[in-house]
């Protein structure tokens, strides 16, 4: 009976070392390309605003109406954005 004891703890302590092995392997590669796609990426633009970004304000008073009755007046705009 000791013997199949030993061998399960055997068996326990190889399968957890060789897990966490691999998920230091995995972490360590997953930091790795993180820092080089920081590194070496373009970085992102703003896209340039025309003219026609703008919401028209009657819309915008509709939009405030809207939030407001779905809410029960505790809700409230901060920004609209056309997409």
């Amino acid at each position: 009976m000791t013997e199949n004891l030993e061998l399960a703890v055997q068996l326990l302590l190889v399968g957890m070392l060789s897990v966490f092995a691999i998920l230091a392997i995995v972490t360590g590669l997953a930091r790795l390309l993180i820092f080089l796609v920081n590194k070496y990426s373009i970085p992102a633009t703003d896209p340039i605003k025309s003219p026609e970004d703008k919401i028209d304000p009657k819309t915008l008073a509709i939009i405030s109406s809207v939030v407001n009755m779905a809410t029960g007046g505790r809700g409230k705009l901060s920004s609209v954005k056309k997409i």
